[in-house]
């Protein structure tokens, strides 16, 4: 069985496309990045992954105005045209509507800063910190049409000290994001977790 092609969707400089594209070079990685896709022509990402000899595709959703549906059709398209097996959200700052993420229900993977289903949405370390909690982390999920509530495949976390800001919070979460995405990759990639598994039902 050959490894499973994954494409990174990014919109900024994507430190977890880079954490993937790391992993992805031992020989014994079940997946291999073969696409990374951008919203945002100035995504610092692209250099990054085109200096990894990653093929790179720019869809800017701007001339699609409010038309999400064509946007995620032009998106789908060069998913299709790479033969891409599994994608991977990383820092991409659009939300998909239920047609795309149906299209792609079960090989859609998100990584979320923060515990979830603690803190869904933005500013997930003001809010971690404003709380109070003790611990706080990443989570990686399949994604479903809801917002950050799809079946979780791994989590993390950290203590949170008392003298954490919200840069501080962040940097050591990240750390965690970039351990755990490509493990969560690995386990979805070989099989070993499904969007079944992952929600706890029976995968017979």
């Amino acid at each position: 069985m050959g490894k499973k092609r994954v494409a990174v969707l990014i919109s900024g400089r994507g430190s977890n496309m880079v954490a993937l594209i790391e992993a992805a070079k031992a020989s014994d990685y079940p997946a291999e990045i073969a696409l990374v896709v951008s919203n945002r022509p100035e995504a610092s990402g692209l250099t990054r992954a085109a200096s990894a000899g990653i093929a790179t595709a720019i869809i800017d959703h701007r001339p699609f105005g409010d038309d999400r549906g064509a946007f995620e059709r032009a998106l789908d398209a060069q998913l299709r045209a790479h033969q891409i097996d599994l994608v991977c959200l990383a820092g991409f700052m659009r939300l998909l509507t239920p047609w795309f993420v149906n299209k792609w229900t079960g090989r859609l993977l998100n990584i979320h800063p923060a515990l979830l289903p603690q803190f869904k949405g933005l500013h997930t370390h003001r809010r971690a910190l404003e709380a109070g909690v003790k611990r706080h982390g990443a989570t990686v999920h399949f994604v479903v049409s809801e917002m950050d509530s799809g079946p979780i495949v791994m989590q993390d976390s950290v203590l949170v000290g008392a003298g954490d800001t919200e840069a501080t919070l962040a940097e050591r979460v990240l750390e965690v994001e970039h351990r755990i995405y490509p493990q969560a990759l690995r386990l979805v990639a070989e099989g070993r977790a499904t969007l079944a598994s992952a929600a706890g039902e029976d995968a017979t």
